[in-house]
């Protein structure tokens, strides 16, 4: 599935340039051709506008991106490094320049589908849903057993408002899953998936593979966890939200809010109780991890609010 620490950027030491370079771009949005340079030279840059009509900003390159740059200069034919060069420039927000990075690894190696994959997961974070569905569709039709692809083709459905579609590709990679990180992490878009798609019955019965015996290894995957159990009775709604973050540069706690804030709004939102859950989606698109899946969901919900 491309883990949640790929999701969000991982350095914790940008959140001060990005909070200046947003004040100042406030009423001077960076044009995007300029926001590639100023990348390069250590600005913050503008990457792309939201549906609620927020400026998202990139963060200046780090030394992931300028060492996996200089390497795959050297071997530009090299798909495991454009993959790393991509991967870096996501952990940095740079999502333009990923699927620019993936697009010119495909001229190479146009039957990749670890390429289409890493592409599709870059656009769903641009908000081009069809367009990232179109690549995670090629992807398992060249691996149908690539857990990543159906995966993040489940959530460009989700994200469009296909919730039955969603639920057949977050069933196709819960098929797939080996290990309990994937089957949670799984296990929590089929069901949320289901419930959204009005399927009551198969949803609780998605529920029943998350037993006591089921633990995550990665603590990303804790924060899904506990959203399956507050979806199973067992965490009451006070128990399972997280405090906001108390500090912009806690990613952690940023990450934790997000998730599980937008669990619980989601939750809200298919008992048709839209108040509680819009309060929360709010709530969520103050924060700064444009790219987790928690921000990407409120974001679409209220959008769909304000239509």
């Amino acid at each position: 599935m491309g883990t949640l620490v790929d999701r969000i950027a991982r350095n914790r030491g940008y959140f001060a340039a990005l909070v200046l370079c947003l004040l100042a771009s406030a009423t001077n949005p960076v044009p995007f051709l300029h926001a590639q340079n100023a990348a390069k030279v250590g600005e913050p840059s503008f990457e792309v506008a939201s549906a609620l009509g927020r400026s998202l900003y990139a963060l200046p390159d780090d030394e992931n991106v300028t060492t996996a740059r200089k390497k795959l200069s050297a071997d530009p034919k090299n798909v495991a490094l454009v993959l790393a060069l991509s991967k870096a420039e996501a952990g940095r927000r740079q999502y333009r320049e990923a699927v620019a990075t993936c697009t010119k690894g495909l001229s190479a190696a146009p039957q990749n589908a670890d390429l289409y994959v890493e592409r599709g997961h870059r656009e769903l974070g641009l908000r081009e849903f069809g367009t990232a569905m179109q690549d995670l569709k090629r992807a398992t039709e060249l691996a149908p057993n690539n857990l990543d692809a159906h995966y993040h083709l489940g959530l460009a459905h989700y994200f469009l408002g296909e919730f039955s579609a969603a639920a057949a590709s977050f069933e196709a990679a819960r098929a797939l899953a080996k290990n309990n990180d994937s089957l949670i992490d799984c296990s929590n878009w089929l069901y949320v998936s289901l419930r959204r798609a009005g399927q009551e019955a198969r949803a609780s019965e998605a529920l029943s593979r998350i037993t006591p015996a089921v633990t995550n290894t990665e603590p990303h995957l804790y924060f899904y966890l506990r959203l399956l159990h507050f979806y199973q009775g067992k965490l009451s709604e006070k128990e399972v939200l997280p405090p906001a973050p108390a500090k912009p540069d806690d990613l952690e706690a940023e990450l934790s809010f997000n998730t599980v804030s937008y669990g619980v709004g989601n939750w809200h939102l298919y008992h048709h109780e839209t108040p509680q859950a819009t309060k929360l989606f709010k709530e969520v698109v103050k924060g700064e991890a444009w790219n987790s899946w928690g921000f990407i969901g409120s974001e679409v919900e209220l959008a769909r609010v304000k239509k």
